[in-house]
């Protein structure tokens, strides 16, 4: 018997959208440990008129389809911030991306492979970088260690086979990103003690609580010192004034002042550190989905969240403190005050920080002395056109 043919069409418009994010979200709930997302988010985020991403990128959506039934996804997009990065960060001039990777089968995966290559090179691209969805800042890379607990929020969770697919593909390993677990129940080691308590004699050194009253002056400074101490990384792309804007709408819900630190010297911002209750520990009882229940669970979990696990997406210190004893100051003493009230107030017990890149030897520096141990590895993959 003939196999039927794999014929892949791009999509758009609000109906292809819905299409494209319900397919992905039918191969998630395929995966072992998979955390249901909340739809109408995920449709947000793929929707030229929501997403600011889409202001400074070209981006196609494809569908695979075989004998009528869809059997694969995926997106090929063009950051145009990217194509202005310097190329020894990883983008730069001639850089495509493909994300929304999911396949049935081999077969389909190199068809949709082929077609998001083909776009990219009649755009112009010289060579892609993947997956990212869709942004950097967003959901980076294939998770190839990690498979056997539930991601956290905002982290990818992809099937163990597509790794050997994608390389099998002509793809070969751009950049690995860790995240950390760490214990946080108990007393830090001795030194970082030490070094916390050093900065607390420095009456120069503040570490205070974001304000949500003025919520959105505070994410810009947030994203400003972000934007200063992530500059030199590997694919660092800048956040724009819209983005900061949109970051801080939906970041509000989900903010907890305790949580959230800004150090000051001298009065002036110099450092952050962003944690996050893991909403998935949520999400898993709503299913994904608000009604007819669902809403009444996130909404009392948002009020008063309560779980074992944090997550630490972000935190920066300025590029003028790097490599000084400062730094360290600085960040030893928000970890510090953010567990103490991870624990008494919200009765966690473990946190995960990340993603952080494998050759940010200050941020892996950080991770290694306070107890963390790698928990999950995410591969970027890199391939010419």
């Amino acid at each position: 018997m003939t196999e039927k043919p794999i014929i892949i069409t791009p999509v758009s418009g609000k109906k292809g959208r819905a299409a494209f994010v319900d397919l992905g979200r039918k191969f998630s709930a395929r995966v072992p440990h998979f955390v249901p997302q909340l739809r109408g988010e995920q449709l947000e985020l793929v929707d030229p008129d929501k997403n600011p991403f889409f202001k400074h990128a070209r981006v196609q959506f494809f569908i695979a389809d075989r004998g009528g039934i869809p059997v694969g996804r995926i997106s090929a997009h063009i950051d145009e911030l990217a194509l202005e990065i310097p190329p020894d960060q990883g983008m730069g001039p001639g850089t495509g991306m493909f994300g929304y990777y999911d396949a049935e089968d081999e077969a389909v995966g190199d068809a949709l492979l082929a077609a998001a290559e083909n776009w990219l090179r009649q755009q112009g691209m010289t060579h892609v970088l993947g997956p990212i969805s869709l942004s950097i800042w967003e959901e980076p890379g294939l998770l190839v260690r990690g498979h056997d607990h539930a991601p956290m929020l905002m982290m990818g969770h992809h099937p163990a086979h597509y790794q050997g697919w994608i390389e099998n593909a002509g793809y070969i390993p751009a950049k690995s990103l860790f995240t950390y677990d760490l214990p946080i129940t108990g007393s830090f080691p001795p030194l970082v003690e030490r070094i916390v308590k050093s900065g607390e004699r420095n009456e120069r050194i503040r570490i205070r609580e974001v304000d949500k009253s003025k919520f959105e002056d505070e994410v810009r400074i947030i994203l400003h010192i972000l934007n200063d101490a992530w500059s030199g990384n590997w694919g660092f792309v800048p956040f724009t004034n819209t983005e900061i804007s949109y970051a801080a709408k939906k970041m509000l819900p989900l903010i907890h002042p305790e949580l959230v630190r800004i150090a000051e010297l001298d009065g002036k911002p110099v450092a952050f550190m962003i944690t996050f209750p893991d909403v998935n520990e949520a999400l898993v009882k709503t299913g994904g989905k608000l009604f007819p229940f669902g809403w009444f669970t996130l909404l009392r979990w948002i009020r008063k969240p309560r779980g074992k696990h944090m997550r630490v997406p972000l935190m920066g210190v300025l590029k003028e403190h790097h490599n000084s004893r400062l730094a360290s100051q600085l960040a030893f003493m928000m970890i510090e005050l953010i567990r103490q009230q991870a624990v008494d107030k919200f009765g966690a017990s473990r946190a995960e920080i990340g993603w952080i890149l494998d050759d940010n030897q200050g941020m892996v520096a950080i991770a290694d002395m306070i107890g963390g141990t790698i928990n999950r590895e995410y591969l970027i993959y890199r391939k010419s056109l």
